[in-house]
C-alpha cells in the first residue's frame, strides 16, 4: 500500500474541496498523519486550541460536561469532517471534549502554523474562516437540539439567530 501525502489526502478530505493547489500545499506543510484508539481523548474542554483535525476514518464524539450530570455527546461526526474550530479566535481553548469512538485517523494541523499562513494570505484566511463558519453553525445547531432533547421545549422554535 503506498503511503499518500498530507496535500493528497486533503485532496480527498470534502473541508478542503475545491481550494485552490497552492493552498493545500501551503496546508499540507502544517499537518500531519495522527490515529487514536477508541476511548482516547483527542482534545479536553478549557485546553489550549492549538490544533484542528480533518478525520480521514473513525468516528469522534464532541462532549460537554455538566456536574451532576455526566458527559454529554453534543454530536458525533466521521469520515470526513474537521473538529477543532476553537483556534480561529482568541483565546484559542476547546470549547468540547473530542474522544474517539473508534479508531480514528485523521490529520492534525498545527494551527499556530496554519495562522501564520492565513496572515501572509488574507484570500486563503478569508476562504478558511468561510468554511469553518459553517462548521461552527452545524456544532451549534447540535448543541441547540441536544439541550431541546435533554431539557425540552414548551415554546416551539424562536427567532433565527
Amino acid at each position: 500500500m503506498k503511503i499518500k501525502s498530507i496535500d493528497q489526502l486533503l485532496n480527498e478530505h470534502p473541508f478542503f474541496e475545491g481550494m485552490r493547489p497552492e493552498w493545500l500545499e501551503l496546508i499540507a506543510g502544517c499537518g500531519r498523519n495522527v490515529a487514536y484508539r477508541p476511548g482516547e481523548v483527542i482534545a479536553s474542554e478549557g485546553q489550549p486550541c492549538n490544533e484542528f483535525y480533518a478525520v480521514r476514518r473513525g468516528k469522534v464524539a464532541i462532549e460537554i460536561y455538566s456536574p451532576g450530570v455526566g458527559s454529554c455527546t453534543v454530536q458525533t461526526v466521521d469520515d470526513g469532517a474537521v473538529i477543532g474550530w476553537s483556534w480561529i479566535l482568541p483565546p484559542h481553548v476547546w470549547m468540547f471534549d473530542v474522544r474517539a469512538i473508534e479508531t480514528t485517523h485523521a490529520v492534525h494541523f498545527d494551527t499556530t502554523c496554519l495562522r501564520t499562513k492565513c496572515e501572509e494570505s488574507p484570500e486563503m484566511g478569508y476562504e478558511f474562516m468561510r468554511r469553518f463558519a459553517g462548521v461552527m453553525s452545524d456544532r451549534l445547531r447540535a448543541t441547540r437540539l441536544q439541550l431541546l432533547d435533554v431539557y425540552g421545549s414548551s415554546s416551539g422554535t424562536r427567532g433565527n439567530g
